[in-house]
């Protein structure tokens, strides 16, 4: 696939990077031409400074060739109008923008293709919140991931000693959990890959991805591992975009503090906040995280826009007695440094948002992808299309369909099937997968993939034949 991105930041980066090892044809445009030299000595891509919106730029990076073009650069304009001129100048099939001005959001209709000519708008801020958001819902889970239009959830947790997991077979889940059907895609034991079958036996420390109907989340999380006490208290280190987004979504739910240094800042929070506690001041003042009682808080999270100050923060608050501490932390590689130590989850907002995109580049019909395991490992939700003659998926049951080594089905999600009036009735059906589960077509299948190498295979495997219509 030829793709351009515009902005080689953060998020443009981060794309370009997972995109240019699956054999695609990557462009960046961006107008700093030092960033664009280090991206290009690190990886094997085309570049050409210049400004996004401009026509001859996109002609320079070979827009009229493009599948898809990417418009992430930090200036929400500059995406609207490259959209634009892909749509009209240049006839890209696929355009998608990064937008992150509130007012624009709320204004959908200047997105269609009579005026904007964007496919998707995607606003990693909202991303985040939504991710972080999920987390202090279930305090216990390293990650919480859904799909299927939020009825299936694939769930991280580490086993503890003295679990209910630990030293068992994942066979007796079932004794625990007679009314309740979940299956456990993965698992990860010192950062080695397991495919689960009836007889693994999880050990203390394992990270454990299960999938379930996420209705009955909450249940099996109280099952398989010991449920912390609800969340109450919640204090967010830094106003930004970020914190500000958050309090706002969780504002009616929990007892909310916010810190932002700048008093301006503050105050223009406080006017936007309705019950949260606005407090001005800096995230690693020890004096003042005292005085405002973190220990108490439930969940801290650093959600600057500075690494050490929320990795600082972090630790601080951890050690002042806060339950759980979440940092957002930009750097992949103070990620792998800081994850899984004193701080109990350390955010990569190019990881947690690349999903979106990725569901854009992946062959077959692919609705949703989540980046697992910092880029590690991926999760698919894939419909199947086809019958069993144009299919190597449709009309077989799991134990049949030659998956990849590595891959594994943990759910299918059935959608309502046309009754005598030709009208589709009644609900979404949710199947945890066993051997014997067959798929019938539009089923949407949820897979996990242990490697990310894998998943072109997988893609292929969902693909029907040439003669299909």
């Amino acid at each position: 696939m030829r793709i351009v991105i515009l902005g080689a930041g953060q998020v443009g980066s981060s794309v370009a990077e997972n995109l240019v090892s699956e054999a695609n044809d990557i462009t960046v445009v961006d107008t700093d031409a030092s960033r664009l030299r280090k991206l290009q000595d690190r990886l094997d891509l085309r570049t050409v400074v210049g400004n996004a919106g401009h026509p001859e730029i996109l002609e320079r990076a070979g827009a009229r060739d493009a599948d898809l073009i990417l418009a992430v650069t930090q200036s929400d304009e500059t995406n609207l109008v490259a959209c634009k001129l892909a749509a009209t100048m240049f006839n890209i099939p696929t355009k998608i923008a990064r937008i992150r001005a509130a007012d624009y959001l709320s204004h959908p209709e200047m997105f269609s293709s009579e005026n904007f000519a964007v496919d998707t708008v995607i606003c990693p801020e909202q991303v985040l919140t939504d991710y972080i958001a999920k987390l202090i819902e279930f305090p216990e889970s390293l990650q919480v991931l859904e799909f299927a239009e939020g009825r299936v959830s694939l769930v991280a947790v580490r086993a503890f000693h003295g679990g209910p997991l630990v030293g068992h077979e994942l066979q007796t889940i079932r004794k625990h959990l007679p009314n309740l059907d979940t299956r456990v895609a993965a698992i990860f034991r010192q950062d080695s890959p397991i495919i689960p079958d009836a007889t693994t036996v999880i050990e203390a420390g394992d990270e454990v991805f299960f999938i379930a109907a996420t209705e009955h989340i909450r249940g099996i999380m109280r099952e398989l591992r010991r449920m912390d006490k609800p969340v109450k208290r919640v204090m967010i280190g830094g106003g930004g975009n970020i914190g500000r987004r958050l309090a706002k979504a969780i504002e009616d739910r929990y007892d909310v503090k916010i810190i932002e240094h700048s008093r301006a800042g503050a105050e223009k929070l406080a006017a936007e906040l309705r019950t949260t506690l606005v407090l001005v001041g800096d995230v690693t003042d020890e004096e003042l995280l005292q005085s405002e009682n973190i220990g108490d808080m439930d969940v801290y999270c650093a959600l600057t826009n500075d690494d050490e100050n929320n990795i600082m923060s972090s630790l601080l608050a951890k050690r002042m007695g806060v339950r759980r501490v979440v940092a957002l932390i930009n750097r992949s590689s103070y990620v792998n440094l800081v994850q899984a130590g004193q701080i109990d989850i350390a955010i990569s907002p190019a990881q947690a948002t690349i999903g979106t995109l990725l569901a854009h580049v992946r062959h077959g019909d692919c609705v949703a992808v989540h980046s697992l395991r910092r880029g590690a490992a991926e999760a698919l939700e894939l419909v199947a299309h086809g019958d069993t003659k144009s299919s190597k998926v449709v009309g077989r049951r799991i134990e049949e369909i030659d998956l990849p080594k590595g891959a594994t089905i943990g759910a299918v999600v059935r959608p309502p099937r046309a009754g005598q009036n030709g009208k589709a009735q009644g609900e979404h059906e949710v199947l945890i997968a066993h051997h014997d589960t067959v798929i019938e077509p539009e089923d949407h299948v949820i897979v996990f993939a242990i490697n990310k190498r894998i998943v072109p295979k997988v893609e292929k495997l969902f693909q029907v034949s040439i003669g299909f219509l």
